[in-house]
């Protein structure tokens, strides 16, 4: 799969909208993985350290960033993952998907897929809320997720 979203730029959108969480958006489970490389304080560039705020088209291109993470890590079509606004990707090892609306279909905002992806909320917590829309029998993302810790 091209990257269409520059990983160093993907990178440091991830790391501002991490920051701009407040406590209250934080599971209190979340742990912090120095070890993860693109997830160090070593990797903090310049422009990481501008306004932690996201603009409504940088939130878009960190989600599109981790869609493209995603699909890279876990290759396939057998689910296909939609965050409205932002993009989606089929992902994940198991029969293809040719044409038509697939079989299997996860939904979801930016903000959770945002905050699956960077551990600060469970598969389990962010499908019991109803933030998450999944249908099909291999439509979850269990232990495929967070893809970064911080």
């Amino acid at each position: 799969m091209k990257r269409k979203v520059d990983i160093n730029e993907g990178m440091s959108l991830v790391r501002r909208y991490v920051r701009s969480l407040s406590s209250d958006d934080i599971n209190a489970d979340a742990d912090i993985d120095t070890a993860t490389p693109l997830a160090s304080a070593a990797n903090t560039s310049a422009s990481d350290l501008h306004s932690p705020m996201l603009s409504v088209h940088e939130r878009r291109t960190a989600c599109r960033f981790c869609l493209e993470e995603f699909a890279e890590r876990h290759p396939g079509h057998s689910v296909e993952i939609r965050i409205p606004y932002a993009g989606a990707v089929q992902a994940i090892l198991g029969p293809k998907h040719r044409r038509g609306t697939p079989p299997n279909v996860i939904e979801m905002d930016a903000d959770t897929w945002l905050q699956l992806c960077t551990g600060f909320v469970s598969w389990d917590r962010a499908v019991a809320s109803g933030k998450v829309d999944a249908s099909g029998s291999r439509a979850h993302l269990n232990g495929l997720l967070p893809l970064f810790r911080f």
